[in-house]
């Protein structure tokens, strides 16, 4: 890991090295010590995009929805350039047991979805039948609920999103927000930086924030409505391993919340981090049956040896083996 870090470094290094121009600056290396904001996202805009693959995405979490329950699952770590590594938690839990039972997930630019979360608390939505204004507190849907936390985005982006765009920072955020209003069943929504949202299906029980490709293919191999809520919650640590392996910009400790349907509360609520002995126990079982899975594999054959799953096999219409180019008179197509 210490040398996959020297090496991403380097190229971040060689990449800055490049002269870029920042307005009011002169160009030339090491002018992005200059724009730094703590954020989720390219830790500068101003900079060519060529430098956004580095820090597109800095957290990971994800959350899915089962007829028993709900899981959500967030890490820890921020950026704000390559020697301002942080942690500040991704999630955040309302309850009200008896009446409601909420979690809301963030990723993008921290400071848009601290100042979301903050207004949240507060914020409100008229009521078109002439009752109380409608908050989180009193929402008697969880889609009510997802409408006021879409308000509070909005609120946010209309308060800074015109003097972030001048100095060059996306008003990026998106957030998961799920959970279970007295008298109503389990809801999970995706919301996006306009403050529109998706509901989660069950043709799409689950849901994503930030670094998301390394995670996915466990949650589509083994996630469906059915899943048991101890399976689902090991499926999400197990998704956030490969995330931790695969990207240094995702880190521990971990938040992860478990909820019963209709209990309208948790206690399933905990913090994981580098030593914890259960997640220690996924990461080294996943990684170990992962390699007897993959040596249990037959080899392919190249040679002609007797085989039941030849690997070289005659094809038929667009199915033939790729033709080689032997001079510079050969046809590409």
């Amino acid at each position: 890991m210490f040398w996959g870090f020297c090496a991403f470094t380097s190229r971040v290094i060689s990449e800055l090295s490049q002269p870029c121009e920042i307005p009011g600056r002169q160009s030339g290396a090491g002018s992005l010590a200059y724009t730094r904001w703590h954020t989720d996202q390219p830790i500068a805009a101003h900079h060519p995009v060529r430098l956004r693959q580095f820090f597109h995405h800095m957290t990971y979490c994800v959350a899915v929805k089962l007829k028993a329950g709900l899981v959500f699952l967030s890490d820890s770590r921020t950026n704000a350039g390559l020697d301002q590594i942080s942690t500040f938690r991704k999630m955040i839990v309302y309850e009200k047991p008896g009446d409601r039972f909420m979690c809301l997930l963030s990723a993008g630019n921290l400071s848009i979805s601290q100042s979301v979360r903050e207004i949240l608390q507060v914020e409100q939505l008229n009521d078109h039948e002439g009752g109380e204004p409608i908050t989180i507190w009193n929402a008697k849907s969880m889609f009510d609920a997802a409408r006021v936390l879409g308000s509070a985005v909005r609120h946010v982006y209309n308060r800074d999103g015109e003097s972030l765009k001048r100095a060059g920072v996306d008003f990026n955020v998106s957030m998961i927000f799920g959970g279970q209003v007295k008298g109503e069943g389990m809801r999970l929504f995706q919301v996006y930086s306009a403050g529109n949202f998706i509901e989660a299906t069950p043709e799409t029980p689950f849901f994503q924030i930030g670094e998301s490709k390394y995670g996915k293919p466990v949650l589509d191999r083994v996630i469906t409505p059915d899943t048991p809520l101890d399976e689902a919650a090991k499926c999400l640590l197990v998704s956030m391993d490969s995330t931790l392996k695969s990207n240094l910009s995702v880190g521990l400790p971990l938040d992860m919340a478990v909820y019963e349907a209709n209990a309208l509360k948790s206690d399933k609520i905990t913090c994981i981090d580098d030593n914890n002995p259960y997640f220690q126990m996924v990461r080294r079982t996943w990684g170990q049956k992962l390699r007897e899975v993959f040596d249990s594999i037959e080899h392919p054959t190249w040679d002609g040896s007797p085989t039941d799953v030849p690997l070289m096999c005659e094809g038929s219409g667009r199915s033939q083996p790729l033709r080689k180019i032997s001079t510079p008179k050969d046809k590409l197509i």
